[in-house]
């Protein structure tokens, strides 16, 4: 009965043991690079979204932790195999990757979303700024020109007839023959001057029916010139991408969404290739992450493109464990105590701008 109590007593003695030993063992935390979730820093550090939330996660848990690098799909067989404690990224929840490994509870929600050429601000001084482009000042001489030639044959027929409106010098005769096509065309029609031989009367009612075409035409030119940046993308939605060729990365969520769409797309080696090719009109658009997308646009300075609100076929991002990880219930826990505190939109903010 002796030996019993004291075989007991040693196993659960070894057992407080192990556990306080685990305890003081550093966990393992698998990462892959992938900004603005995991981002490498010039100095060797290492920061980010799901960088951030883990500091505060492991200094919850009061454990020490070192961060071990690796290749996605590496990243993915660790945690499987149960050779890390924790992967941090940015690993969307699937029900194929449930059955593999246990998540925590999501710390992100995202999603496809579409990004479109750049739309430039419509403030009042881009407005201004169109009335001086060299579109709206060639068709405002193209008319003056017109003006100033259909007042000059008006005056080579009525300034020996009608010398009182007319008349004068070449210069007076050609300004009140010039003013009387301005004032037609527009369909003013002051009546302060007004054409008396036959074929200055002839002149002035072809004049009037083109004054008609004129009017319309010049003023298609000047919307145009005030709009045509706002016209450069027809997409404004998921609707519109039919028809369009977009640009999205190999092998993603994106390209299987497009595929399933029957959209035509073009496959680029990395982001940021294929965000250029937008901007420099290669492509109509780009579908991807839109945390990602948010953060490399970011860092495109002129060629920043305009990110469509909304997002579709939305993903969770969240930690992953070794099945039956004993960290599963601590480390969900935490992050919800890490995403419900104030400063979570402000870690945020810090990696992707204000949305």
């Amino acid at each position: 009965m002796f030996k019993r109590i004291l075989s007991c007593i040693f196993l659960f003695a070894l057992a407080i043991s192990s556990q306080v030993h685990a305890q003081e063992q550093p966990l393992k935390v698998g990462i892959t690079k992938v900004p603005p979730f995991v981002i490498a820093t010039d100095d060797g550090r290492w920061e980010g979204i799901s960088i951030d939330l883990w500091d505060e996660i492991a200094a919850g848990l009061g454990r020490k932790f070192e961060y071990i690098p690796m290749s996605f799909n590496e990243l993915l067989e660790a945690v499987e195999g149960g050779d890390i404690d924790v992967a941090v990224g940015a690993l969307t929840m699937t029900a194929g990757r449930e059955a593999r490994f246990d998540f925590s509870h999501p710390f992100y929600q995202t999603g496809l979303s579409i990004a479109v050429p750049p739309v430039p601000d419509q403030s009042l001084l881009s407005s201004l700024k169109a009335f001086i482009s060299w579109q709206f000042l060639s068709a405002v001489l193209a008319l003056g020109a017109l003006l100033l030639g259909v007042g000059f044959l008006l005056w080579l027929v009525e300034r020996r007839r009608n010398p009182e409106q007319f008349g004068g010098s070449a210069a007076q005769g050609i300004g009140s023959s010039f003013w009387w096509a301005a004032v037609t065309m527009t369909t003013v029609g002051y009546g302060d001057k007004a054409p008396v031989s036959l074929p200055g009367r002839l002149i002035g009612v072809v004049w009037m029916f083109a004054g008609l075409i004129m009017v319309a035409s010049f003023t298609a030119a000047i919307t145009s010139s005030l709009t045509v940046s706002n016209l450069r993308s027809g997409i404004q939605g998921v609707d519109d991408l039919p028809g369009s060729v977009v640009a999205t990365i190999a092998n993603t969520e994106s390209q299987s969404y497009l595929e399933e769409h029957r959209v035509r797309y073009q496959t680029y080696p990395d982001l940021t290739s294929a965000m250029m090719s937008v901007a420099n009109g290669e492509t109509d658009a780009i579908v991807y992450d839109r945390a990602l997308m948010q953060y490399r646009n970011l860092q495109m300075g002129k060629q920043k493109l305009t990110i469509l609100p909304g997002v579709f076929a939305e993903q969770l991002y969240a930690l992953a464990m070794p099945n039956g990880s004993p960290l599963r219930a601590q480390i969900s826990q935490e992050v919800l105590r890490v995403t419900e505190a104030e400063n979570w939109a402000d870690i945020r903010a810090a990696y992707l701008g204000k949305d």
